[in-house]
């Protein structure tokens, strides 16, 4: 899955359209980066803008937003604090403790050494005030809802989240803050948490604890909700420890989804739509136009026949090896839960899920191998007028190479470890797809040649020798790709 970042900075213009939508624009404008949502708010004079995207891709969206409104606004200086997981001093990891006093209270606190801001002048400058940018986990605003009293509901908030009851009563789990109150519209009281880091105290584990809680004072649970968005692996983490504890057998995503939906009851208080949701199926649905895995096959037939050197050899044979592997898949599938099989599922439930993971990990091949051969491409057109554009140039040229030897490197490990795997298939398998598990075998072996000589032919112009050695040196490379 690709690393994805979220994104919400908070612009001081709330009322001014035009200033609300040149900031929008300037995000949008940005390459990789999907603007999910733009929350102005008229009374507090602030806008709330949400997006995503890879780690750079933000890096340039925040710096373009900011950008824009320095133009707008017209300001001559900046002044910069960092909080959270940014902060330079534990004294500034709160953002309240920065906010303290607000607008009103810069001036004299840009007055104070302990205050001096992390970047710009310790200057106040009316036009603007101060910029503070913070970094933290993903939060995940999520409620429970019990047909109790506001009080019972916080009473079991205090007793989950971090900060318990005081000092001297800490509570059950690190990195959640929760309270208890009524939910007039829905007749529900709400024990209501942000879950600051979902990995260290997962969603499963908060409900769960509630539950427990609850039943201990006999009040019925009756679903949940997630207010706003969360990121697939939250979900995924979820179903996974559901499957693991009711012993269940459920590969694709989807189901994985949809039994998170029903365990937890996040369409109880209003439909939990997945697509509108789950920040990764927001961005896909803004992605999806040029991506090559979204092209129908006789789409991407066409584009692998056009004059154009992408898409090529390389997703072609990952495209091949994906097919490779869902045959796999899907000999597995026509063996479990049949009758006649019964004795192999608990073989079929240990053999399917690698190839199911694999067919989706190299979906993704597809595209990552264009987009290797295209970084490559575009340092080739980058300027040679000085010596610095010249270094940069090929600074740019080694650093596409690397990435076209690596993607097609990792093509090769995925299907090196399917071979056992498809070995017991073949042997445990249902005997009518023999044909099928035949052609998965043609396939995955031919995927690994197209990525061998991928890789021969982009490694000989890299100028790097330990990372020459160290991938002509390896051992699954050699084993898989033997000359026979």
């Amino acid at each position: 899955m690709a690393k994805l970042v979220e994104c919400v900075p908070n612009f001081s213009e709330g009322r001014n359209k035009e200033v609300i939508d040149a900031i929008a624009g300037a995000i949008s404008a940005t390459e990789g980066c999907s603007l999910l949502d733009v929350d102005p708010g008229a009374s507090t004079n602030r806008t709330v803008y949400t997006f995503v995207g890879p780690p750079q891709a933000v890096v340039e969206g925040a710096l373009n937003a900011a950008r824009a409104a320095f133009a707008i606004i017209d300001m001559a200086k900046h002044t910069v604090y960092l909080y959270g997981e940014a902060a330079q001093s534990e004294n500034r990891r709160s953002l309240p403790t920065i906010r303290a006093g607000e607008y009103e209270a810069l001036p004299e606190k840009l007055r104070k050494s302990e205050w001096a801001p992390d970047f710009g002048p310790a200057t106040f400058v009316a036009s603007w005030g101060a910029t503070v940018t913070g970094a933290r986990k993903f939060l995940i605003a999520y409620n429970v809802n019990l047909l109790s009293t506001k009080e019972q509901a916080h009473r079991i908030a205090l007793d989950i989240r971090e900060q318990g009851r005081g000092k001297d009563q800490p509570g059950r789990f690190k990195k959640v803050q929760g309270i208890g109150w009524y939910l007039e519209e829905s007749s529900v009281a709400q024990v209501s948490t942000n879950i600051l880091d979902f990995e260290l105290t997962p969603l499963h584990a908060v409900y769960e604890e509630i539950c427990r809680d609850a039943r201990e004072l006999n009040l019925p649970v009756v679903g949940s909700q997630i207010v706003g968005l969360i990121p697939l692996k939250a979900m995924l983490d979820c179903a996974d420890f559901y499957v693991q504890k009711e012993k269940l057998f459920i590969v694709e995503e989807e189901h994985k989804v949809r039994l998170v939906i029903s365990k937890l009851g996040l369409d109880s208080l209003g439909p939990f739509i997945p697509k509108e949701r789950i920040i990764e199926y927001m961005v896909e649905a803004n992605q999806d136009e040029g991506r090559l895995v979204s092209l129908s096959l006789q789409q991407f037939v066409r584009s692998v026949g056009a004059r154009t050197a992408a898409p090529g050899g390389g997703s072609v044979s990952a495209a091949i090896a994906a097919m490779g592997a869902a045959l796999g898949c899907m000999v597995g599938q026509m063996t479990y839960g049949k009758r006649q099989f019964e004795a192999v599922d608990g073989i079929m439930r240990r053999l399917i899920p690698p190839f199911h993971q694999a067919m989706n990990d190299l979906l993704l091949i597809v595209d990552a191998d264009s987009t290797a051969f295209n970084s490559y491409m575009a340092a080739l057109k980058m300027p040679r007028s000085t010596a610095d554009d010249i270094k940069r140039r090929e600074e740019a040229q080694q650093e596409g190479l690397k990435k076209a030897v690596g993607v097609p490197l990792s093509l090769a490990e995925k299907v090196a470890a399917l071979w056992p795997v498809l070995q017991d298939m073949v042997r445990y398998g249902n005997v009518a797809c023999k044909s099928d598990a035949q052609v998965a075998a043609k396939a995955l072996e031919t995927a690994v040649w197209g990525a061998y000589y991928n890789i021969i032919i982009n490694l000989k112009d890299i100028t790097d020798q330990s990372f020459k050695c160290a991938v002509s040196n390896d051992t699954m490379l050699q084993r898989n790709c033997r000359t026979r």
